[in-house]
């Protein structure tokens, strides 16, 4: 068997939030790619799928349930777990990432461990390859 690293899609409309996240999960021994809108997710993860998906709210053309519903109904990206990263922490935000088929939710402010965490569960069968 042979070790690989873990490749997460980090997507968000802020440049800074995706520069802080990529350096955080490369010190986690996490591959990373990033997108800065919605249309631009799909492509790559359509061009390359990765691992996991760490995905926010708010980007420049669809949201993020829009990108997540859409990964879930092609057949081969529909396994690819979403953690979807939220500016508020009600109900309503919740039940619209289970709606979309999220696999994770986090609020923001969140820490960089509790991201690492989730991921690290999400990804944890996936890690070892033949």
């Amino acid at each position: 068997m042979t070790r690989r690293r873990a490749e997460i899609l980090v997507v968000d409309d802020d440049p800074l939030v995706r520069e802080i996240l990529s350096r955080v999960l490369d010190l986690e021994d996490l591959t990373v790619r990033l997108a800065g809108s919605g249309e631009r997710a799909v492509r790559e993860a359509r061009e390359q799928p990765p691992d996991a998906i760490v995905l926010g709210v708010e980007l420049p053309d669809i949201n993020g349930f829009e990108v997540c519903a859409r990964l879930r109904a092609e057949a081969e990206l529909s396994g690819i777990p979403v953690v979807l990263l939220a500016d508020n922490d009600d109900d309503e935000t919740r039940e619209a990432a289970e709606r979309a088929g999220c696999a994770g939710y986090l609020a923001k402010p969140f820490s960089p461990l509790m991201l690492i965490d989730t991921l690290r569960a999400l990804v944890a069968g996936l890690e070892i390859r033949a």
